[in-house]
């Protein structure tokens, strides 16, 4: 490999949420930190080029994104996903879930009804809720270790809906939904007139024998569907804060891009602007390498768990670098599995139950880390089962 991804990198005090957050969120902070979704490595070499040429231009003021930043993400959706974007289709934002809350301000009222897929990513009940909308959920079915869609429970409820919010890939179950499923999907939202808001921040992560599809690159879709990207999580540079809104409808564009501006949210960061630009025309290699790490992580995972634990069993992501652990064989309610993960095997894991009742019994685990951390993870999750509750 080009690039050491097996390098340990010290986070703690360098005010990183993930590490410096754990005394507030877990009460202790002794704990292999393997919770929120963003990854231990350094980020492409290319993107550490790009941001100090901009830091040694020294000066910061309110930015202009040029024609190379719109040809940049254009390239990129093109290249990975196969999908021609015209360059007045897109809407800068912060991130993926700023546009999101966007889309729901703009395009719904209070106590409209907005549809989401549990077990999901908890600001999707917060988009719907924290704004006075009515949450609607379609609880996904597991069905022989893979989460599949309720189709008879999705009908009956997007008739009501304002907006539906889809998740692809699924985040935290790892589903990468195929093209019959994005049909059924999107069909029933064309013939209610829903508009779709498909959060594909993670669709750079596919793993072998599986191919992503983009809901808004269907052509029959394309009028209804707000396509929230960013290179945040495959390049991880969540901190810098740089998100694209595919919008082809130019009525919802004109809505969500105007609530954009009067917020004054489109404007950017400097460095998260050559971030993205140089993420998306120089650092394809990079991730191409990230991709067969995250794979090698996840297969040790799969097979570790299987072997070694038994009684847990974990969901095979087709993309994220996330992992879905069913602990409901050892008995314990949700704050007793915390408090087992936190206090006996030290091991900080995202509690399922953030993300809905359906969640409840899961923890969400991210291997985007060195091989080395995650086989100490399993290391002290093994021994603390074999000590007992």
């Amino acid at each position: 490999m080009a690039y050491d991804f097996d390098k340990i990198v010290d986070r703690r005090g360098s005010g990183c949420f993930k590490y410096d957050a754990l005394k507030a969120l877990y009460s202790r902070d002794d704990l292999l930190s393997l919770w929120v979704a963003d990854m231990d490595f350094q980020v492409a070499p290319c993107i550490q080029t790009a941001m100090k040429l901009r830091l040694e231009h020294g000066v910061f003021g309110y930015n202009l994104r040029m024609p190379d930043y719109y040809a940049a993400a254009s390239y990129w959706v093109k290249k990975r996903y196969g999908w021609h974007v015209k360059r007045d289709w897109i809407v800068n934002t912060p991130g993926v879930v700023p546009a999101i809350n966007l889309a729901v301000l703009s395009l719904t009222r209070p106590d409209d009804k907005i549809l989401i897929q549990t077990p999901v990513y908890r600001p999707f009940f917060n988009a719907v809720t924290d704004h006075d909308r009515c949450l609607l959920t379609n609880p996904l079915k597991l069905v022989n270790g893979k989460y599949q869609i309720d189709q008879e429970d999705f009908e009956r409820k997007i008739r009501q809906a304002s907006l539906f919010i889809l998740c692809n890939p699924h985040n935290p179950v790892g589903r990468v939904w195929d093209e019959y499923e994005l049909q059924f999907m999107g069909d029933l939202c064309k013939r209610y007139d829903v508009p779709i808001v498909s959060d594909e921040i993670h669709a750079d992560i596919i793993y072998e024998g599986k191919e992503f599809r983009g809901l808004g690159s269907l052509e029959r879709y394309l009028d209804l569907t707000i396509t929230c990207i960013s290179p945040a999580k495959s390049f991880n540079i969540a901190g810098l804060s740089s998100a694209v809104a595919i919008i082809p409808n130019h009525r919802m564009r004109k809505s969500v891009n105007d609530l954009n501006e009067h917020l004054h949210l489109y404007m950017g960061n400097s460095f998260g602007i050559e971030a993205l630009k140089a993420a998306y025309s120089e650092g394809e290699d990079w991730l191409e390498e990230l991709l067969a790490y995250l794979e090698s992580n996840r297969n040790y995972l799969m097979d570790y768990i299987s072997t070694n634990l038994p009684m847990l069993k974990m969901i095979k992501p087709e993309s994220t670098y996330l992992a879905w652990l069913d602990f409901g064989e050892l008995g314990l309610d949700d704050n007793a599995l915390f408090d087992f993960l936190t206090n006996k095997a030290r091991v900080a894991l995202d509690p399922g139950r953030k993300y809905g009742v359906d969640g409840s019994g899961f923890s969400r685990l991210n291997f985007g880390c060195s091989k080395a951390l995650l086989m100490e993870a399993m290391q002290r999750l093994t021994d603390a089962v074999k000590e007992g509750f």
